[in-house]
């Protein structure tokens, strides 16, 4: 890395770090319409995000009659959005260090998902501000232009701030599913800068050079895919390792300091990223001098790599084939954690066991139903398959199901469904404040996936030659219909984690309780019944099912492994006033989960001019 670079980029960084872009939330002029789910039907409202968030140690913006912040031109339901990254961003990301200081390697490169993801939403917004017409003058709708532009450029110099600030030698040696999150988060980088340099007229106009002679100028953001793509493209190939066809006839393993277990997210996230890579990933011919080979302390120089290689597809298609037919799923038709092998007892000069995925952990965690979305999404791009959209809708009306929707009216609401009660998404470790950095990740990730699997089909796709095909006119429209009943239940989780704010802004992880007490009431008992080995909020067990014979021998729990960060800070005194105080209290992390919600609920819902009023409970 040259250095000068690196003083220039954190130049850049600082000045936009100091350009103000508070946005004030307005009332917004648009009109009701009825969302119907099934037998539900409710007029929804935007009432509850009318005012503004309290954010202590904000100046006043003194704004002129031009500024955009007195337009009424931008929803509350997006406005909540740009408080929830305003928050993120400014208690938790540190520019200095590159990175969420106190997020760990694999959450961070999730936050960095979320803050692009977040970003291509900002990016369509502006687009579709610039060409508003209304009673603006165009001087005034070319500063809001402007300001829009500054917010957009001021998260994403703190993005390009992550690539050096992320612990990317740390990473490679970590588990395979942390490395895929990796691949997942430049990606999603990579397709806001494609987006962000088509949309508005900010972002590629006619300019002159210091000669004075014209040309036309790329968005400058555009220098940064060819690193992004690479970091991808590394990583991807250091994962790929982890498939192995010696055990289950197929599928990922976790974690190769481990014995071998094949899981649920390892596996989802393969397929995501395989197909990620072959729509999004670029090509790339850095050589950059980093083995992908373990064995070996040989270097090797990568060879390139080119766009839109078959090999990821087939990679994609070959691993949902085996998630689908692994038996992962449960009677609630939710993925379960994963797989051991019965017997195993280790590696080359032991036993490989029964050689079958046949020790099956029942745990469930949110993720599990989430990542996959998004895979299923690309394989029905790639393939036109109706059937891979059709299993994305099943698993979400399961989810749904399974957070106790249906009973959401009677007494029954408040037992715990499988994933949730009274219509709200939870962590069993939710209720009881014991949730680990990884347990406060995961409901964020899950709303996440589900923003990519709903969004509209497109008029055309590409099919396996290249070729550009149209797109059935039914598939598009049960697709969205389907996507909009998610509507009202989305909008139920958005307002429950809304009420978790404290007075700065911050959300908390366990959207049920302050949701209850407000909706239903004081209600003292709330119990998550579970089965499986919650490992990923309690620690990986140490006996012979989950370590290597050495580990065992060693008695030592740190050697070689990336745990859940267990290391919780003391409960806050007076926990009962905040149910989300207790344990890690309010993170980044949980942070994240309400803003994936809330941008769920603005592409589901607000996007489409839906009133959304979550004071009201739903019919």
């Amino acid at each position: 890395m040259d250095f000068s670079f690196l003083s220039i980029l954190l130049i850049i960084s600082t000045i936009f770090e100091q350009i103000s872009c508070a946005i004030q939330i307005q009332d917004a002029e648009i009109q009701g319409r009825h969302l119907s789910h099934g037998s539900d039907q409710a007029v929804l409202d935007d009432n509850f995000l009318q005012s503004p968030l309290d954010l202590p140690g904000h100046d006043t913006v003194i704004q002129d009659e031009f500024d955009i912040q007195k337009s009424s031109d931008i929803p509350p339901t997006f406005s909540a959005l740009l408080d929830a990254i305003e928050v993120m961003q400014e208690y938790y990301f540190k520019v200095w260090a590159g990175t969420w200081p106190r997020a760990i390697d694999w959450t961070a490169a999730v936050m960095g998902t979320h803050i692009s993801a977040t970003l291509s939403s900002l990016s369509e917004f502006k687009g579709d501000h610039s060409k508003s017409k209304g009673r603006h003058d165009e001087s005034r709708r070319s500063l809001a232009r402007q300001n829009h532009e500054n917010l957009i450029n001021q998260y994403f110099t703190q993005i390009t701030s992550f690539y050096f600030g992320q612990n990317a030698f740390s990473l490679r040696t970590q588990a395979f599913d942390d490395m895929l999150w990796v691949v997942l988060g430049w990606l999603e980088t990579v397709k806001f800068i494609n987006l962000h340099s088509q949309t508005g007229s900010m972002t590629t106009q006619d300019v002159s050079d210091l000669k004075g002679h014209p040309k036309t100028a790329a968005w400058y953001g555009r220098q940064f895919i060819p690193q992004f793509a690479h970091r991808a493209r590394l990583f991807y190939d250091l994962a790929f390792e982890g498939w192995d066809t010696t055990l289950c006839n197929g599928g990922m393993i976790w974690n190769p300091y481990l014995t071998p277990y094949k899981n649920a997210i390892t596996n989802q996230l393969f397929i995501a990223a395989s197909i990620g890579m072959y729509f999004d990933f670029p090509g790339d011919d850095n050589s950059s001098p980093f083995t992908t080979e373990r064995s070996t302390e040989e270097v090797h120089a990568m060879p390139p790599a080119k766009a839109h290689d078959q090999k990821y597809l087939d990679a994609a298609i070959e691993g949902y084939r085996w998630l689908s037919t692994s038996n992962m799923t449960n009677e609630q038709g939710l993925y379960v954690d994963g797989f051991h092998i019965q017997g195993w007892s280790g590696g080359k000069n032991g036993s490989q066991g029964s050689g079958k995925c046949d020790v099956r952990d029942e745990m469930v965690y949110t993720y599990n139903q989430g990542v996959v979305l998004s895979g299923l999404r690309g394989l029905w791009r790639a393939t036109g398959s109706i059937s891979y959209l059709e299993d994305g809708h099943e698993l979400i009306e399961n989810v749904i199901s399974a957070t106790g929707w249906q009973q959401r009216h009677n007494k029954d609401g408040w037992n715990w469904a499988g994933l949730g009660r009274n219509g709200v998404l939870e962590e069993a470790c939710d209720s009881s404040g014991t949730c680990s950095q990884d347990g406060h990740t995961f409901k964020g990730i899950f709303f996440h996936h589900l923003t990519i699997f709903c969004a509209p089909l497109p008029k055309k796709r590409f099919d396996r030659n290249g070729q550009t095909v149209p797109v059935d006119d039914d598939v598009a429209r049960l697709h969205r219909n389907s996507c909009d009943g998610y509507g009202i239940w989305i909008r139920h989780n958005a307002r429950a984690a809304y009420l978790t704010r404290d007075s700065q802004g911050k959300f908390g992880t366990w959207w049920g309780r302050p949701f209850q007490q407000i909706v239903r009431g004081p209600e003292e008992h709330y119990t998550s019944t579970t089965e499986g080995t919650d490992y990923r909020n309690k620690g990986v067990p140490m006996d012979e099912l989950w370590r290597l014979p050495i580990d065992l021998a060693l008695q030592d729990e740190e050697e070689h492994m990336r745990e859940a960060d267990m290391n919780m800070p003391e409960p806050v005194q007076h926990w009962r006033s905040d149910p989300n105080d207790r344990g890690r209290g309010r993170t980044v992390e949980t942070q994240s989960g309400g803003l994936a919600v809330l941008r769920a609920l603005w592409h589901t819902v607000g996007r489409r001019k839906i009133l959304i009023d979550l004071n009201e409970e739903d019919a």
